[in-house]
């Protein structure tokens, strides 16, 4: 079983940096991969066969793969060298699903019903959808534009392929949701510009994408190269292993009291996806720090530890924002002992030393909302079953 362990500050109202977020991530084009180039043929060559010898030495060696700065040819996957990542490709590829097969019946009545849900839900809600909306099209753009073509093994380009495709069902899975709901699309989609404590995650993250998607940027160098091991964290660890913890705990306590359970049926399955995305991100940067020791410094250190403080106060602030009074049997503070406690675990999953010593998890029950390959359905809808080839079985 996978397990899922795991004050809003005044804010200027004005656009962002260079526009909004949208803006800046369309503005720079998809660049070429960094890759060995084929070897050109001659003219000739089509009239004679490649010798023997020479087609052979252009065969890849597994062992002289890289995560980065890899000299091989990133065009063919086999043979394997980085088995784990193959493996998670095809875990998520079993784990298929899309948005529509879900019934939202329910969650609509609730929501049009005066008295369905009080405020404090309904706020929990669109605050939800206001940050998720634009944080899976950030890390889509940071896959596609940035980190895909800095990695130089097929077996983990594979997954990142995989992850980008997934990253767009959860969008299109929120989408799903505002529109079922009838919820105001400008008021939701726009909220990262518009919600103090959404636009300080995001404006958080930003910078570590652009770094990485700068035309300029190429690994190669020690610097530039703990410049991607630190996008890679900043992703892995505190974006996806960290960010969305607050709403998906909010939303799938919603569905524990049987409410807007078709909302909280399709979070569980992007919980589990980004469960295995964390883990697959926290496996390539131990990976990547394997083969490269020289980047993980004691000042390279420090400064990750310095960002994991940053991005737990900005996700309590979110809990803040998100919960002015308590609701759903949590308060804010609750969460920040468990933010706490995740941190610890993302930290020691990367080779640092816990930031929060002896904090527990204080929702157990968020432990057992990732294994859905057999088992009733949390929230009392339907019995799930995965199949082989990850089709789902509907009652």
């Amino acid at each position: 079983m996978l397990t899922w362990d795991e004050e809003v500050k005044p804010s200027s109202q004005k656009p962002l940096d260079g526009g909004s977020l949208q803006n800046r991530q369309e503005a720079q084009p998809p660049l070429p991969v960094q890759a060995p180039a084929l070897q050109p043929v001659s003219p000739s060559a089509s009239a004679h066969a490649v010798p023997a010898a020479a087609a052979q030495q252009r065969r890849v060696n597994a062992a002289d793969k890289r995560i980065i700065n890899g000299q091989t040819d990133v065009n063919q996957l086999v043979p394997f060298k980085y088995k784990w990542a193959w493996e998670k490709y095809l875990a998520t590829c079993a784990n298929h699903w899309m948005p529509q097969e879900v019934n939202m019946t329910r969650d609509i009545a609730l929501w049009k019903d005066p008295n369905g849900l009080s405020e404090d839900e309904r706020r929990i809600i669109k605050r939800n959808l206001g940050f998720f909306v634009t944080a899976d099209s950030l890390a889509a753009n940071n896959i596609v534009l940035g980190t895909y073509r800095h990695i130089t093994a097929p077996e983990c380009r594979q997954f990142l392929l995989r992850q980008a495709f997934e990253e767009a069902i959860h969008t299109h899975a929120y989408q799903y949701i505002v529109e079922s709901l009838g919820l105001d699309e400008g008021e939701i989609f726009n909220a990262y510009n518009e919600v103090a404590s959404i636009r300080d995650k995001d404006e958080f993250l930003i910078p570590f994408i652009d770094a990485i998607m700068n035309p300029d940027f190429k690994t190669g160098t020690p610097e530039n190269d703990q410049t991607l091991l630190k996008s890679l964290i900043v992703f892995a660890c505190l974006m996806e292993g960290l960010f969305f913890y607050v709403g998906f705990t909010q939303i799938l306590a919603l569905g524990r009291q049987n409410k807007m359970t078709g909302a909280a049926e399709q979070y569980q399955y992007i919980l589990r996806d980004e469960s295995m995305h964390c883990n697959f991100g926290i496996d390539l940067i131990n990976q990547l720090k394997l083969e490269n020791p020289h980047l993980w410094t004691a000042e390279f250190k420090a400064e990750i530890k310095a960002l994991f403080l940053k991005a737990v106060e900005l996700e309590y602030r979110y809990a803040e924002d998100t919960m002015p009074r308590g609701v759903l049997g949590l308060n804010a503070s609750m969460f920040k002992g468990y933010l706490r406690y995740i941190a610890n675990r993302r930290a020691t999953q990367i080779g640092l030393e816990a930031l929060f010593p002896n904090e527990e998890n204080p929702f157990p029950w968020m432990s057992e909302m990732i294994d859905l390959k057999k088992e009733r359905n949390f929230f009392e809808t339907r019995v799930i079953e995965y199949q082989s080839g990850g089709a789902l079985s509907w009652d």
